[in-house]
C-alpha cells in the first residue's frame, strides 16, 4: 500500500469515527472539499500544514497519519536512510517539497520532527495552528514569512516561533533547500 493510500485511509477512518462528513472536515480545517477528497482517495500526500489541520480537527497527533510501527526508544534515523524513506509528492497547497518523519514508531511523542527538502517554486501558502516550531536550515537558503516579517535562513541558522502566527517557507536561489523542522503541539 502506498504512503498516499495509508494517509488517506487514516484520515477517512478518523473522520468517520467522529461522525464527520468530508464537508464537515473541510470546514473544520478551512480547506476546500477537493483537498479532503484527494487525500482520502490516496491521490496526494497533504502538505504538512494541511496534515496539521487534519490532525487538530480530528484530535490526533500529526504522526498518527504516518506511523506504521512501534519502535522502542531511542528512535534512530540514519542519514543514509533519509533518501530511501523520503515521502514525496506535490503538496496540495501548490508548494513542492518532500518530507520524512524522524520519529516514526514513537507513539507517545509530543513533538514531530521532520527532514524536509524544499524545492524551488512559489513556496508554501501561509499556515497557522496551535503549538510551536523549530526550523534548522541545513543546506541552501530558506525564506521564512512569519506574520508581516520575512527572514532568510542560511545553513546553520534556526528559527523558533509560535505556530499560531501565519507562517510559510520557501527555497530561494532557484535550488533545493534542506531543513529540519520540529513541530510541538500542546496536549
Amino acid at each position: 500500500m502506498s504512503v498516499e493510500s495509508k494517509v488517506g485511509l487514516r484520515v477517512k477512518s478518523y473522520r468517520e469515527n467522529l461522525g464527520l462528513s468530508p464537508e464537515d472536515l473541510a470546514a473544520r480545517c478551512g480547506v476546500d472539499i477537493s483537498v479532503v477528497k484527494a487525500v482520502e482517495a490516496g491521490e496526494v500526500i497533504p502538505a504538512l500544514g494541511i496534515l496539521t489541520k487534519f490532525s487538530r480537527a480530528l484530535g490526533q497527533r500529526l504522526g498518527t497519519f504516518m506511523d506504521d510501527q512501534f519502535k522502542p526508544d531511542p528512535v534512530i534515523t540514519r542519514a543514509a536512510d533519509l533518501a530511501a524513506g523520503t515521502v514525496g509528492g506535490r503538496a496540495v497547497s501548490g508548494s513542492e517539497y518532500t518530507y520524512q518523519s524522524l520519529a516514526l514508531g514513537k507513539p507517545d511523542r509530543h513533538m514531530d520532527p521532520f527532514h524536509i527538502v524544499l524545492k524551488p517554486g512559489e513556496g508554501e501558502k501561509f499556515s497557522s495552528h496551535e503549538g510551536e516550531e523549530l526550523i534548522i536550515c541545513i543546506d541552501g537558503e530558506v525564506e521564512l514569512r512569519y506574520g508581516e516579517e520575512t527572514t532568510v535562513l542560511k545553513p546553520g541558522d534556526t528559527a523558533y516561533y509560535n505556530s499560531v502566527v501565519n507562517h510559510a517557507l520557501r527555497a530561494l536561489g532557484g535550488r533545493n533547500a534542506t531543513i529540519y523542522g520540529i513541530v510541538y503541539f500542546p496536549a
